[in-house]
Order: structure tokens, then sequence, then C-alpha cells
């Protein structure tokens, strides 16, 4: 009996439910010791035209595929694997990577980072699993592993579209500290969290934080899932000034069309503040993948997110996007390269709202408009062991 660790979920569609919890099913096929282990490699490249033509070459509020104009090598890594089995109850990932995506995507602005965040944030990967012989398997996993909270990934390789969402730019990719998952029956799984902050990078304090997770397969296609974080993520750590954060998905998986839903909303009192204000931030999008055929696919992600205070963003902003992506794949013995061909349009009204544009109006500041339009070119290689 096979078992896929939730921890290493990996995509094969683009679709990917790398943050989402992945089936504990058994298979036929016998475990082989070169059948455990894993290695692979990633290489993504982009070049993005943002039509702003803005002086820095910045998205602003963003963290991933922020490079414009210019050619941007956006991710590398390299990673070595060891599934969990029935034969072989531990498991095990670690890998290496950088890049421009490397760089910003384990914190919010203005956060204290941990000691040798700029070296940390190389780490694509370091955990280890255990399958305990409890009911149905208990999968535990400690170290840094897939975040628990969102859908889409902080590889596009993972994703439908090229560009991530405002949704999953602004809660955790990654997770450290422990998580333990459940399969209560063929339907539903059950999860459990502790981890060190809502980004794994951050240091507001020494406490930990606290999530759960149910994952309820309705029907053989459609799949419900829902994340709750709560957790200090400030220096002051009193009950009151706590994080409650909660990811929503629906997620309804066809033969060639794939739709996704998702909603997320999270609030948390700013203890520094005159009067402790209370932030609230509120964001949806829907996926929908349409395998055309052969090697081409189509994709379109329309989507709002409202950061009310800023607190998560940087900025007091209202945000609605649309994205739509052509793929194209070539597939051969164990790689895969994708070229995808993406126009992303998104508007941002409210006081701190906009994005950069064209000139300075002084000396390192530079202007702001309410929206941007975007197209780019994406190729996305990949190498991976059977």
């Amino acid at each position: 009996m096979v078992l896929a660790s939730p921890a290493f979920a990996q995509s094969t569609d683009g679709v990917a439910p790398s943050r989402l919890p992945v089936e504990v099913s058994p298979t036929s096929a016998p475990a082989t010791l070169t059948g455990d282990w894993h290695y692979g490699a990633y290489l993504d490249l982009s070049y993005i035209v943002n039509f702003n033509f803005p002086e820095n070459h910045l998205w602003r509020s963003r963290t991933t595929s922020n490079q414009h104009n210019e050619l941007a090598p956006n991710m590398g890594l390299v990673y070595v694997r060891k599934d969990v089995t029935t034969e072989s109850r531990w498991g095990g990932e670690f890998g290496f990577q950088a890049g421009n995506d490397s760089k910003d995507f384990a914190f919010l602005q203005g956060e204290q980072k941990v000691g040798g965040a700029d070296t940390l944030r190389h780490v694509h990967r370091a955990n280890l699993s255990y399958l305990a012989p409890v009911g149905k398997g208990l999968m535990i996993t400690a170290g840094l592993f897939n975040s628990l909270i969102g859908y889409e990934s902080l590889y596009a390789k993972d994703n439908a579209n090229y560009t991530r969402s405002w949704i999953a730019d602004n809660t955790p990719y990654m997770m450290f500290g422990v998580n333990a998952k459940y399969p209560v029956s063929d339907n539903l799984t059950v999860a459990a969290f502790v981890v060190n902050s809502y980004y794994h990078l951050a240091h507001p304090n020494d406490l930990p934080s606290y999530g759960g997770q149910w994952a309820w397969k309705t029907t053989s296609r459609l799949t419900l899932t829902q994340t709750i974080y709560w957790g200090p993520d400030q220096t002051k750590t009193s009950l009151e000034f706590w994080r409650l954060y909660g990811n929503h998905v629906l997620e309804w998986k066809g033969d060639d069309v794939t739709i996704v839903a998702s909603y997320d909303i999270g609030t948390e009192s700013i203890a520094n503040q005159p009067d402790s204000p209370r932030t609230f931030v509120m964001g949806g999008n829907m996926v929908v993948k349409w395998h055309v055929a052969g090697p081409w696919s189509v994709a379109l992600r329309p989507e709002f997110y409202w950061d009310r205070n800023g607190r998560w963003t940087g900025a007091e902003q209202f945000v609605k996007a649309i994205t739509s992506t052509v793929e194209y794949k070539f597939p051969y013995q164990w790689t895969n390269t994708v070229v995808r061909l993406e126009h992303r349009y998104d508007e941002s009204t409210g006081v701190g709202g906009g994005f950069f544009t064209n000139g300075e109006i002084s000396p390192g500041v530079f202007g702001l408009t309410p929206s941007q339009h975007l197209l780019l070119l994406g190729a996305l290689w990949t190498f991976d062991s059977p």
C-alpha cells in the first residue's frame, strides 16, 4: 500500500492543490526504494510588459512577478524528496531556491524578520514526515512545509495562471512548525497545525500560532475546504491583538475543466496605534481552467481584494483584477516545458490605492495611477524524476 504525503503535493495539470490536503489513497503497486525517492529542478523566466512603464520597474504592493519591463529570473529550485509509504513510514524533503519570487514572499511589509532571513528565504522546503499507524493513518509533518492556507502555489508551474492572485500573495506560501492530518473517512480529512507565525520568516514575538482545516469531498468532483488561523502577530501578544484569518476554497474538477472559487477574510486589532483600530481584509477569486486539446489550455481568473486599513498590502485599497492565460506544454521524458502568454488588468482605488507609473513626483517618490495593464510571456521548465 502506497500513501501520498500531504506535504509533498505535486501538480500535474497546472491547477495545483499545493496548499490543499492530498488524499491518502492506497494503490496496488508495491513500494520500492527507487520509487520512494524523487529529485527535481525548476526554472521560471518571464518578461512582463507593464504599460504604465514605471521608473522603478516594480509592481506596487506585490511580492511575486513584481519585476516589470525587463527579463526576470523569478524562480529556480532543486529538491530531493522521499515519499511516505506503509512499508517505509518516514519521509522528508529538502530543497534550495533563488530568484525574484523568493525575496519577499515570507513576511508582510514592515514586519520584523527572523535572524538570517536573507539566507533562509532560499530554503524551498525542509521537513520530515511520519505516517503513524493510527486508524486510517495519521500523517505528522514537522519543519518547513506547504502552507495549509490558500490554494495557489508560490511556484507558477503549479497554478492555472502565471501571476498569483491578491489573496495568494498576502497569505503564507509556507509554514514552519508541525501539522497533523487524518482521513476520518474516504470523503473527509481533518488537520491541525502549530506554527511560528503567520509568515515563517517574520518574528513579531516568541509565541506560536494555531490553526485547523477540514476538507470534505462532497462528490467525486467537488471538494470543500476551510482553514482557520489564529495567532499573535504583533509585539503585544494579548488575545485581543491576535490575528484571525479564514480561508475557504471550493474546487470542482472535470475531465477537461477545473473551476475553483476562493474567499478569504481576516481581522486584527493594531496594538501600537491610538484606540487599537480593528483592521479587516477580504478577498475572493474564481479560477476557470479549460484543457482545450493536446498541449493547449486556457484560464481565466476574476478577483477582488479589500485591505481596509492597509495592514496586509501596506496601502488602504480596494483592488479589482482579471487575468487571462493561454498555455502550451512541451512534455519530454522527465521534463516539462510550459510557455504562457498572459494579459492582466488591475484597478486599485481607495485612500492608498494605485500602481507605480512613469515619472517621479520628487526624487525617489514615484507617481501613482489607479490602473495597470500587464502583458507577459513566461517560460517554465521542470524536471521531475518518476
